[in-house]
């Protein structure tokens, strides 16, 4: 059972407030157990453009999300509540593939972009 919310920082409410990156491993989780339910998926265009052009398919991706791994790269969204980070897997035998995800209000999936990670 995944959690339903991020560890909270301590503190109580108020300017003080340091912003909060939830731990890589948890996100990890999170992403998986999102990604299990395709409804939860938005792709964007620039996503589906990307996957065309490289190759890397719809079930590519939704591999990479269920299965993948979290880089350590996690960055805070645009908006309260968002957090951008990239799930990485091998595919196809050798060739490692990274999906950029947003993850929305810890209940939403956002496809911005897919791509090979070794450059050819």
């Amino acid at each position: 059972m995944v959690d339903p919310k991020p560890p909270q920082p301590a503190g109580g409410r108020g300017a003080d407030l340091v912003p909060f990156k939830p731990p890589r491993p948890w996100l990890q989780k999170r992403i998986r157990e999102i990604a299990k339910n395709t409804d939860n998926i938005t792709w964007g265009s620039h996503a589906f453009d990307r996957s065309d052009e490289r190759d890397i398919t719809d079930t590519d991706a939704l591999t990479i999300l269920r299965t993948g791994q979290l880089d350590d790269q996690i960055e805070q969204g645009e908006s309260l509540g968002e957090w951008k980070g990239k799930m990485t897997k091998v595919l196809r035998g050798r060739r490692e593939a990274g999906v950029v995800v947003i993850v929305i209000k810890d209940a939403e999936l956002f496809v911005k972009t897919v791509e090979w990670e070794d450059l050819r």
